[in-house]
């Protein structure tokens, strides 16, 4: 027998659930990223003489000239290639979206410290005190409050339903915590898997912006003759160091969030299963 005694934790994790919209907002950070190339990284005063008239296309012009002259770390970066205002959305995709996971995991957190709410409740529920508890649920105001209050709701509403037997409220209440977590877990883990797919991606787009480079370099060994073209050669040198040390920064920023966040994900969990079992505990005891 399946009983529902509310459809409040939905609503409370409706209100909650949220995060940037990746098809929104994935486009406008791969257009910031062109743009700081074009217009921060390849601004002409990152250069000793103006690109527009000694250098190759700085933007839309499409001019095909004299080599540029870095002036600046920003202009050596801009002479990485077509594959560097990639790398730099990633690179901003990967911040802006580990903010967002910060602020997030933040307010899923709740006020308060969380091993004190779970020592809190758990004395509570040891004393049989359903209603303060979840008072303590209503104060902390985060995830693991939201699934708690959902449980300690259907504990209410089942110790006083006299239709059921302890074993088929037993099985209820856990359904209860069990489908309350469930709705949780979305909003913990929205945007998680961007910053998975970039720690991998982008070495790997890296390194095709490295493999350009090189091409470049041994073109310019063969192009010369006898006699290598050793500007051509250490531009081509120098883009494939560029594209790989965007990649390797994007993909090492990306992983170390993506695992921090994985673990504060992995810590709210674990509250809430310890807060579920004494909980379980609990009714059993005085039900």
């Amino acid at each position: 027998m399946e009983m529902n005694v509310s459809n409040n934790g939905e609503q409370v994790v409706a209100k909650k659930l949220g995060g940037l919209n990746p098809a929104l907002i994935l486009p406008i950070l791969i257009g910031i990223g062109y743009l700081v190339y074009y217009f921060v990284l390849g601004n002409p005063s990152n250069f000793k003489d103006d690109p527009r008239l000694t250098g190759p296309s700085v933007g839309f012009s499409g001019v095909e000239t004299k080599e540029l002259h870095p002036d600046g770390f920003m202009g050596i970066i801009f002479m990485g290639g077509p594959i560097v205002p990639i790398l730099i959305a990633f690179m901003i995709i990967v911040i802006v979206f580990s903010i967002e996971r910060a602020l997030i995991l933040r307010k899923a957190s709740g006020s308060g410290n969380v091993d004190n709410f779970v020592v809190n409740v758990r004395r509570l529920l040891n004393q049989n005190k359903v209603d303060e508890a979840i008072e303590e649920c209503d104060r902390q105001e985060g995830s693991v409050g939201n699934v708690v209050r959902e449980g300690l709701t259907t504990y209410k509403a089942l110790s006083h339903d006299t239709t059921m037997n302890k074993e088929q409220k037993m099985v209820a209440l856990n359904k209860s915590i069990e489908e309350a977590t469930t709705l949780e877990m979305p909003m913990l883990e929205k945007n998680m898997m961007i910053l998975s797919t970039l720690g991998t991606v982008a070495t790997l787009v890296a390194l095709l912006g490295t493999v350009i480079g090189m091409i470049k370099a041994f073109n310019a060994l063969g192009s010369g003759g006898g006699t290598p073209d050793s500007a051509a050669l250490s531009i081509g040198i120098s883009e494939a160091l560029i594209n790989t040390a965007l990649g390797i920064g994007t993909s090492a920023v990306a992983i170390i969030f993506y695992n921090y966040f994985t673990s504060k994900i992995d810590g709210l969990t674990f509250k809430i299963d310890e807060i579920a079992m004494s909980i379980q505990q609990s009714f059993a005891e005085f039900h």
